[in-house]
């Protein structure tokens, strides 16, 4: 008898089949809500490395208690201000990484040249 032997699959096609292909409106939701994620997982860390509670950090921050926890359980969308303001008071260095996609920009102007 011969065996039959399991078919693997990369993350990438599983990712694809399940979430959607890359650029698609699916995917970029799920990719977005990751990223929220992982900003309020960091949060949460940094904030307990520091030996702060919700209530501290957002008296640093000039938020209440319940912004901080909605932020570490990415119940809200917070401004990007208010995350920066909660990294600065964490004393976190943050590093952002902008990937410029390969499309063309077309930049008009309303004004003549003359």
């Amino acid at each position: 008898m011969e065996k039959k032997g399991m078919k693997t699959y990369s993350l990438d096609e599983v990712n694809d089949k399940y979430i959607g292909k890359k650029e698609t409106p699916k995917r970029d939701e799920f990719e977005n809500e990751l990223r929220v994620d992982l900003i309020g997982n960091a949060i949460r860390q940094a904030r307990k490395e520091r030996n702060l509670t919700q209530t501290q950090l957002g008296e640093l921050v000039g938020v209440q208690k319940s912004q901080i926890s909605k932020l570490e359980n990415h119940v809200t969308d917070a401004r990007f201000e208010t995350i920066l303001k909660v990294f600065k008071a964490l004393n976190a260095k943050i590093n952002f990484n902008v990937e410029l996609l390969n499309e063309d920009l077309n930049l008009t102007s309303n004004k003549e040249k003359h």
